[in-house]
């Protein structure tokens, strides 16, 4: 690895944004300093993907590209990586981690888009529109009151009561609808919402049963054949949360004899790469099934807001080393350091290495004002504020302790003001 100390200043940064992140993450970039931020409309992948993130510092993706170890390997400058989505699965997150890269992502602001969407269903399914819809779009005419129900006094069932599990709790509870969940942790109910004790105890209550939970191998085909049969006759399913898991052989099966009486899904297991791929599902032949293109999340108030978080979390990290949130990495948080050179150091969690930063700062003339430490399994996160004056190239010894992954200053020196980067 190169350890010798790569300098820039911050109009020197370089962003690269795929897939047509909202504009309000350049605004922010833009207004914070970073003035070589480009944004490009697609996803990319291959060697495409390798040119377009070569000398990037730091890389905006949504859902479509997926940055393999392989594609990392051909980043060597790369610092941060934003996901301006829920998700991360399109990043190989250990792979970043051993390269000293944190992973940012936008946890809560399309929330408020996906709870709507999933009321928006629940009213629809319990109506009977869809089939409805259907039926009107082939020339037919049914106006009957049969199978259509007010969701006044109904049970919404709610597996996994996160930020958009609660948001929707809240909404259900103010149409009049009682509101159980099932999570795998104790959670503080909102509302009148009651944590029931199994999840079979939510799919036996709920009238409509909405899924919210990540993409892990204990919720893949969390909903199957079993799960269906437990629910109640005529009941609905909603899942806006990951493709994996419902099995979707099950829920056909469930709806060819009825013991569902709909469902709404907006993530599938296999979906196109972009909009002009073909979508192919056996749910397509059933009427009385909401489809939608894993667009939960997708209003303009949500991606204005996700490319604001996660622009504001890449921005702070150039600026002052703070790591809270990130999802791979020691979450450390951050004051500024206004007069202060700046030491970040990611490491390998082992013993000796903060004794040989120590030395090596010491050696370099310069105290040791602040420290913050944190560290995993894998990795160690340290902050030194220190005070004084050297020679940057002095600083090259950082990077020679044992388990060094990464060194970066912040700050001014006595040679150059800005940033220092050494890999």
């Amino acid at each position: 690895m190169n350890h010798l100390p790569i300098l820039f200043d911050k109009p020197e940064i370089k962003i690269v944004l795929l897939e047509g992140i909202h504009p309000s993450a350049v605004d922010l970039l833009h207004a914070d300093g970073f003035s070589q931020v480009l944004a490009l409309p697609g996803a990319a992948s291959g060697e495409e993907l390798a040119r377009a993130i070569g000398d990037a510092h730091f890389v905006g993706i949504r859902s479509r590209s997926q940055l393999t170890e392989q594609a990392l390997a051909s980043a060597p400058r790369l610092l941060a990586i934003g996901c301006f989505c829920i998700g991360t699965n399109q990043v190989d997150l250990r792979a970043a981690a051993r390269r000293g890269i944190p992973v940012f992502n936008a946890p809560f602001s399309n929330t408020r888009s996906v709870a709507e969407l999933v009321l928006a269903e629940t009213i629809l399914l319990m109506r009977g529109i869809p089939q409805r819809n259907a039926l009107l779009h082939r020339n037919g005419w049914m106006k009957s009151a049969a199978r259509s129900h007010e969701v006044r006094g109904k049970t919404l069932g709610i597996v996994g009561y996160g930020h958009i599990g609660t948001q929707l709790g809240l909404l259900a509870e103010h149409l009049g609808m009682q509101v159980v969940f099932h999570d795998i942790e104790a959670k503080l109910a909102l509302g009148n919402a009651r944590q029931l004790d199994t999840l079979d105890a939510v799919l036996q209550a709920a009238d409509v049963l909405s899924l919210h939970v990540p993409e892990t191998p204990q919720t893949r085909n969390l909903i199957g054949a079993r799960e269906l049969a437990r629910m109640k006759p005529a009941s609905h399913l909603i899942n806006a949360s990951r493709g994996s898991v419902v099995d979707i052989e099950a829920l056909v099966d469930a709806l060819d004899r009825e013991q569902l009486a709909g469902a709404a899904i907006d993530v599938f297991p296999a979906e196109p790469k972009g909009n002009d791929g073909r979508f192919e599902s056996p749910l397509t032949r059933f009427d009385n099934v909401l489809l939608t293109p894993h667009v939960g999340g997708s209003t303009l108030e949500a991606q204005a807001s996700i490319g604001r978080e996660v622009a504001t979390k890449l921005a702070r990290y150039a600026d002052n080393g703070s790591t809270v949130s990130a999802v791979n990495f020691p979450q450390v948080a951050l004051p500024g350091h206004a007069g202060r050179l700046r030491i970040l150091h990611v490491h390998r969690n082992r013993p000796g290495v903060m004794a040989g930063l120590h030395e090596r700062v010491a050696a370099a003339g310069l105290n040791v004002a602040a420290q913050y430490l944190r560290t995993d399994e894998e990795l160690g996160y340290v902050v030194m504020d220190v005070e004084g004056t050297c020679d940057p190239d002095a600083l090259r010894e950082l990077s020679g302790v044992e388990g060094t992954i990464r060194c970066r200053l912040l700050g001014d020196t006595a040679s150059h003001g800005g940033h220092a980067e050494t890999a």
